[in-house]
């Protein structure tokens, strides 16, 4: 499945990315939210998400060691993906 992704990212996620280039890279970013995509939409692939709950109800989950990407995903034509937060674990949430 071929699909065309129009990622946004928040100013605070864009931040923490140039922020620790070692740990993360935009292309990473990419790669784990095109599999998290393809999950959501019943492919067998492995990778941890999850559907927020509670005040957070709409946004998702990616995990990947100690980071976490949160995101809002509108499917479509187009898939976009509006990126809110890439933080570590514990100031995540």
């Amino acid at each position: 499945m071929i699909f065309e992704l129009d990622i946004n990212y928040s100013k605070n996620s864009e931040k923490f990315v140039l922020k620790n280039k070692s740990i993360i890279s935009f292309e990473k970013v990419r790669e784990l939210l095109e599999k998290g995509i393809k999950k959501l939409n019943n492919q067998d692939i492995n990778i941890d998400i999850k559907e927020l709950k509670g005040k957070l109800q709409g946004l998702y989950r990616i995990r990947k060691g100690d980071l976490r990407i949160i995101f809002r995903y509108y499917k479509g034509e187009i898939h976009i993906v509006n990126i809110e937060k890439i933080d570590f674990r514990g100031d995540v949430y």
